[in-house]
């Protein structure tokens, strides 16, 4: 069972337009449920980590597409997040 829009938001601080304009520019695909007359978005595990990733480079000020992208890259590449950090790490040092 995935996660309803209410806890995402919660869990991830991103507001309501932006997490629908993910979805309206076709970088998230949330399973629609209706419920009587009610329609619910449900985020997978896999939607999850790419909002939270796309919400990461779009607070650095990147535009939609290219946090998109970047997040995509990030998101397939996992030691890219291992390598990065340590880098950046090394040159502190350096400079020191």
């Amino acid at each position: 069972m995935g996660i309803k829009t209410p806890e995402l938001l919660k869990m991830i601080d991103i507001p309501r337009q932006k997490l629908y304009y993910l979805e309206m520019k076709g970088y998230i695909k949330p399973n629609k449920i209706v419920i009587g007359e009610k329609g619910f978005r449900e985020y997978s595990e896999e939607d999850v980590k790419k909002i939270e990733c796309i919400w990461k480079h779009l607070k650095k000020g990147f535009k939609y597409k290219v946090a998109y992208e970047k997040a995509m890259e990030e998101l397939s590449n996992p030691q890219m997040n291992l390598i990065n950090p340590l880098q950046h790490g090394d040159k502190q040092k350096e400079e020191r």
